[in-house]
């Protein structure tokens, strides 16, 4: 008897034998192919099935992740569901020179992957509006008075308790950052204010509350919070691998010695205020120095922060220029050029003996007000009257001086350094005045185009004040827009012009700059950035929680994609043996067919002829 055994160890085992004389007659040559490609077919179409419901299963991920954040755009307008234990809690509170708010983040568990950030959103109610609350004054006004601080402040803090889930309350950090208004106090000033705050609120609320959690941070900590905030929500802390984002070539600090990394590229920030105006954008690659001067001054202008959670790890690396600059606001500016424009006349008319401004039968000529405004000027006791004529490249002319540039290379206004901005790859977004210049008035914000807004500029500025107003009593303007906005529009458009291309030095091609009020319908506060940095460790914890979990959880995972495929290797293993051995078979019934009437078979083989029993 031919016998042939067949074993496969792993995952399981089959042994089984064969007999030719076993084998039915009936199972003809034709027959046996058919269940041949029959077996072999349903081999393969169960292995595409496997193949299909892996693919499905681990390639969902990607798209999940590819599209989260579009997602979360939508989700970001939802109430938060208090219930979801999953859900961690921060709060922030901005204490400006106005008056203090209050902002409430959440965010979910982190995924476990120590590349990605948290993904904070900002806590929304029952009726989906954002958890912020607002108090007058500033908390600077307690400066005389440090005791009644923590009085001051304690309606923020109850509402964000109402808010925030009681058996979260000791896990939710608290951060209380100050701004301006504490800036300008002496230190000793601040710091009682500090310390009846760490003092009073641990015996109140049960908030994560440490010492570190209650400061007053500077402008460049301020700007560098700002861009975060911004370049998080539009998604520039990313990975990708897709070919149409745009990325840059990074040369990451403290590894001069390794490769450049691509990654996508992050957006520049322009704030324009009443009183002062901000940039901030990243630099890149390393910079160089045209002075040891504009080295030293360059260290308090670049800020070099890790936004990961692992400390070595150099991916979310980033190093970011940011300068702010007083007195460059658009009402600053405005205020800086009727000081000058007034002492400048009284001197003129006091050498010429002129009696120009001083009544309203002769006053100054102004470019930079619209043609035939009238305005006054008062300054001592002294009034000083001007009427526009709605000059707009004159207004441009006169201000430029006021940006105070020098001649020493890589400097912007006040002679500030300011490194190179790659201007054929790069992005800004330009906010406040910003905005306000283009879209008020102008009706043109969103991408800006020098040449568009020069124009629409040029002739805002030459329109009649009689119908302008007209245009605004009949709502042709923003709805915001009001009669102060009119009047200094030409000026302030003429400003922020000069301070972008004049000051920052931005070609008048260059249209990568986006004036916005929002992103993504909504408002975009630095307390956003400054949760996510000073939340940036929080990570660890959930990563180092489930590390034990994980990693079986991830080699049971793998042991099942593995063993999954080994399962289908050798099963078609053994359907190529069976396949093989009916191929045998099939000609050893030829052969024995050929030689059923003849002994040689059998002779070959040395054995007698076998006699055939007849019958009975």
């Amino acid at each position: 008897i031919f016998r042939i055994s067949i074993s496969c160890l792993l995952p399981a085992s089959w042994h089984f034998s064969i007999s030719p004389v076993g084998c039915p007659r009936i199972l003809n040559t034709t027959l046996r192919q058919i269940v041949v490609i029959g077996i072999l077919a349903a081999a393969v179409s169960l292995l595409y099935y496997s193949l299909v419901v892996i693919r499905n299963k681990y390639g969902r991920a990607y798209r999940d992740k590819r599209f989260h954040r579009y997602l979360a755009r939508v989700t970001d307008t939802e109430a938060t569901d208090t219930n979801n234990p999953n859900l961690n809690y921060g709060i922030v509170v901005d204490c400006g020179s106005s008056g203090s708010r209050i902002f409430v983040y959440c965010w979910p568990r982190h995924n476990g992957n120590p590349h990605d950030l948290l993904d904070i959103k900002q806590m929304r109610d029952k009726n989906r509006k954002p958890v912020v609350m607002k108090i007058k004054p500033g908390i600077s006004e307690f400066a005389s008075s440090p005791e009644k601080v923590s009085d001051y402040i304690s309606p923020l803090l109850s509402f964000a308790a109402e808010h925030v889930p009681r058996a979260k309350h000791k896990e939710t950090p608290l951060y209380i950052l100050c701004t301006a208004g504490m800036r300008i106090l002496p230190e000793s000033q601040q710091k009682a204010i500090l310390e009846d705050l760490l003092t009073d609120i641990p015996v109140h609320f049960d908030f994560l509350f440490s010492d570190s959690h209650a400061e007053v941070i500077s402008g460049k900590q301020e700007g560098v919070y700002a861009w975060i905030g911004i370049n998080f929500v539009l998604g520039r802390f990313e990975h990708t691998d897709d070919e149409d984002e745009a990325i840059v070539e990074v040369h990451v600090p403290g590894s001069e010695n390794k490769d450049t990394i691509f990654r996508k590229r992050t957006v520049g920030i322009l704030d324009m205020g009443g009183v002062s105006t901000q940039i901030a954008y990243e630099v890149p690659k390393t910079v160089s120095f045209a002075s040891s001067q504009q080295e030293e001054v360059a260290k308090n202008l670049l800020a070099e922060f890790n936004l990961g959670c692992d400390a070595h790890q150099t991916e979310h690396v980033y190093r970011v220029y940011v300068a702010t600059f007083l007195g460059f606001g658009g009402n600053a500016a405005r205020q800086r050029y009727e000081d000058n424009l007034f002492t400048s006349t009284v001197l003129k008319n006091r050498l010429l003996g002129k009696q120009t401004g001083m009544t309203s039968d002769s006053p100054y000529l102004d470019p930079c007000l619209p043609l035939d405004a009238q305005d006054e000027i008062q300054q001592n006791g002294q009034i000083m009257y001007l009427r526009g004529t709605g000059d707009f490249n004159l207004c441009r002319e006169i201000i430029q001086p006021f940006m105070n540039k020098t001649n020493e290379t890589q400097t912007s206004l006040n002679g500030v350094y300011q490194p190179a901005v790659h201007f054929q790859n790069s992005e800004f977004y330009g906010f406040s005045e910003f905005y306000y210049c283009t879209e008020d008035v102008l009706r043109m914000g969103g991408d800006y185009n020098a040449a568009k807004f020069t124009k629409a500029a040029k002739d805002y500025c030459a329109t009649k004040w009689s119908v302008l107003r007209e245009r605004f009593d009949r709502g042709l303007y923003a709805s915001h827009a009001d009669l102060h906005r009119l009047k200094y529009q030409c000026f302030k458009s003429a400003w922020m012009y000069e301070v972008f291309h004049s000051g920052f030095a931005f070609p008048v091609s260059y249209s990568n700059l986006k004036t916005a009020l929002q992103v993504y319908d909504k408002e975009v506060q630095w307390t956003l950035g400054a949760i996510l940095y000073r939340t940036r460790f929080l990570p660890l914890r959930d990563i180092q929680q489930e590390n034990f979990r994980g990693n079986h959880s991830h080699w049971r995972s793998f042991s099942f994609v593995y063993n999954h495929y080994l399962f289908f290797v050798c099963f078609l293993i053994v359907l190529l043996s069976i396949l093989l051995y009916l191929l045998r078979l099939r000609r050893i019934h030829r052969r024995m067919l050929r030689n059923s009437s003849s002994p040689s078979l059998w002779i070959e083989e040395g054995l007698p002829p076998q006699k055939i029993a007849g019958p009975l």
